[in-house]
């Protein structure tokens, strides 16, 4: 699916297993409207014979959006493929460097092999085959020894590698991902690729995204915390009242203070009324009060 030319894919959120679910999308997006997002990986069997609606649906407001897809036969792949783009998804991502021991038994995970003749001829058969936009994870995968979360941490960043990739591919569009936490650190990527994809430092601090709106896509106008709760509160009771749980929406809010005053008193308000598998809605309501008190005391500390 080329659609590089419609696509801004500048800078992107990375998919992330148990985090970038519908919700988290639609919340995130109250804070940027041009990065692009990304689906939580789905297995090709589960979106096949699963219940597609629960696995597959997604908000308009979510887009650009793209789906990311698992699996190793390629008939099931395309099967997905058309699922997807037929459900109005922007993009279908195919995931080929997930480390976990089931990605790895159902042989569709990470390579054992960190040489770039290699990756790039292996990039040079995919451009054959009609793929134009490639996310490189510059971080090589241990397929022994280590979990799918030291593997986010502990091999050594390659990001030359990637550049590398980029210079003997120039016709290609290569989105570079690893380890990217600050607005200094996209604008040297961009240097040398044709794009940055930001995954654990956008989940851990969401308002970096309105920072981002700024420094790189010179977005004049960003919502301020209290109007993006404001917002999530409308989107939460309406979900509420089609039976979705409060915790399921409001667990992906807990960075939204990260680094400023209140950032403490937020995150227990959350865990004390929020964060419980009951949660009620009417303890939402009380949350704007918090908002507004920590709104208050970043505004005299600045």
């Amino acid at each position: 699916m080329d659609s590089k030319k419609e696509i801004n894919r500048k800078i992107s959120v990375a998919p992330m297993m148990d985090c970038t679910d519908r919700h988290d999308r639609f919340f995130l997006r109250l804070m940027s409207k041009n990065v692009m997002l990304y689906t939580e990986m789905v297995a090709t069997k589960s979106a096949i014979h699963g219940d597609r609606k629960k696995i597959l649906s997604f908000s308009p407001e979510e887009k650009p959006l793209a789906l990311q897809v698992g699996g190793s036969n390629k008939d099931e792949l395309a099967e997905v493929a058309k699922i997807g783009e037929d459900m109005g998804y922007d993009e279908i991502n195919i995931n080929l460097g997930c480390p976990s021991k089931k990605v790895q038994k159902n042989k569709f995970g990470a390579d054992d092999v960190e040489d770039f003749d290699y990756l790039n001829n292996f990039i040079r058969q995919m451009r054959d085959a009609g793929t134009q936009t490639f996310i490189l994870h510059a971080r090589k995968a241990m397929l022994s020894g280590l979990s799918p979360k030291q593997n986010l941490n502990i091999p050594k960043l390659n990001y030359k590698m990637v550049y590398d990739i980029k210079k003997a591919n120039p016709d290609l569009e290569i989105i570079i991902n690893g380890g990217i936490t600050k607005i200094s650190e996209i604008n040297d990527h961009m240097k040398f690729c044709d794009g940055v994809m930001v995954g654990r430092s956008i989940y851990q601090n969401p308002y970096f995204l309105v920072e981002i709106e700024k420094e790189i896509f010179n977005t004049p106008d960003s919502p301020s915390r209290e109007e993006v709760v404001k917002k999530l509160l409308e989107y939460l009771d309406n979900e509420v009242k089609k039976g979705t749980k409060v915790n399921h929406i409001m667990r992906h809010t807990v960075g939204l203070y990260h680094g400023q005053i209140g950032s403490k008193e937020w995150k227990r308000y959350l865990s004390d009324n929020m964060m419980a598998k009951d949660s009620d809605f009417q303890k939402a309501k009380h949350i704007m009060r918090i908002v507004q008190n920590n709104e208050k005391a970043n505004q005299v500390s600045s």
